[in-house]
């Protein structure tokens, strides 16, 4: 009698023990359901934003973020960066009107696309995140092709011709860089091409550096550095516009374009870019751009040697 007494204890223990178990694993599975079901809501919550926001279209799963030609023209309006403060290609006049060289041909792109444009003011060094975080669809700000930018966007034909220059008081004209003392300071943008050379080649140089155009002009004129350094259009243009100051080199570096520039693997967007780049020299687009914008600064005899037309650079 003990005997059986013992053994049915024994098996209403592995009963409890079985019976708790089942329910610990019961309620396991509803609390992971339940989890499961709140992440696929987030999940599906936010798909649902990434499809109605039109700034995040990624290409491929790449990581990449643009939105495509078509989604562009159904929106009805295209981003484009510009300068706002970069006299005479990007900059804001006294009626609150975006003009310019670079402006003109946006201009020119919005209307052969059929939409709106909306400029969005840039900086130098914001030109590659804007691109790459989709808060515009074109870069059109004086932006030089390089190898290191064309890792992380996409350049179209070119538009011009650039080279380096550095300008300076006349009161003491820097002609070549070894000129430069030690204790000198040069300005320059942060993020544009004379900072990296400078920092490459001439490292023995302190850099001024600046995020505006506006504050390396006025850092000049206060006497802040010995010169300025920066793409020989802007310097040349800055010389032209300021009497006492000469640019006593014009060209430094390579030689090297000027393009618009699209989010990295938004094909059908450069594609179109790159035709109407192409069609517009049938009615020597660039060179009328020249003489609406540019001319004034530079006068007639830059003309040849800075515009591009269709694409095509002097060999």
């Amino acid at each position: 009698m003990k005997k059986n007494k013992k053994l049915f204890a024994i098996l209403l223990t592995f009963a409890l023990v079985f019976s708790l178990a089942a329910c610990g694993s019961s309620g396991g599975s509803a609390a992971s359901t339940g989890k499961d079901t709140a992440d696929a809501g987030k999940a599906e919550g936010a798909a649902g934003d990434t499809a109605e926001a039109p700034d995040e279209e990624s290409s491929q799963g790449s990581g990449a973020v643009f939105r495509t030609l078509d989604e562009i023209k159904a929106s009805g309006t295209i981003n484009i960066g510009v300068f706002s403060d970069k006299n005479p290609f990007g900059y804001v006049d006294e009626n609150g009107e975006y003009q310019g060289y670079d402006v003109y041909f946006a201009n020119r792109i919005g209307q052969d696309l059929g939409v709106e444009i909306n400029y969005v003011s840039t900086e130098a060094a914001n030109r590659v995140e804007y691109l790459e975080t989709g808060k515009v669809d074109i870069i059109l700000a004086n932006f030089t092709v390089t190898a290191e930018r064309a890792e992380k966007v996409d350049f179209a034909l070119p538009y011009m011709n650039v080279a380096l220059g550095v300008v300076s008081p006349d009161s003491r004209v820097i002609s070549d860089l070894s000129e430069i003392g030690e204790g000198d300071q040069v300005i320059v943008i942060s993020g544009t091409t004379a900072e990296t050379y400078l920092a490459e080649n001439n490292p023995e140089i302190t850099l001024q550096k600046y995020d505006t155009y506006a504050n390396a002009k006025n850092a000049l004129e206060n006497g802040n550095a010995v010169a300025w350094a920066n793409d020989n259009t802007e310097v040349i243009a800055f010389a032209l516009q300021n009497p006492g100051y000469t640019v006593g080199i014009p060209s430094l570096g390579s030689q090297d374009t000027i393009a618009p520039a699209v989010s990295k693997g938004n094909e059908t967007l450069l594609n179109w870019i790159n035709d109407e780049i192409v069609s517009l020299a049938d009615e020597n687009f660039f060179h009328k751009d020249y003489e609406e914008t540019l001319v004034d600064t530079y006068g007639a005899d830059y003309e040849d040697s800075l515009v591009v037309e269709g694409g095509v650079t002097a060999q």
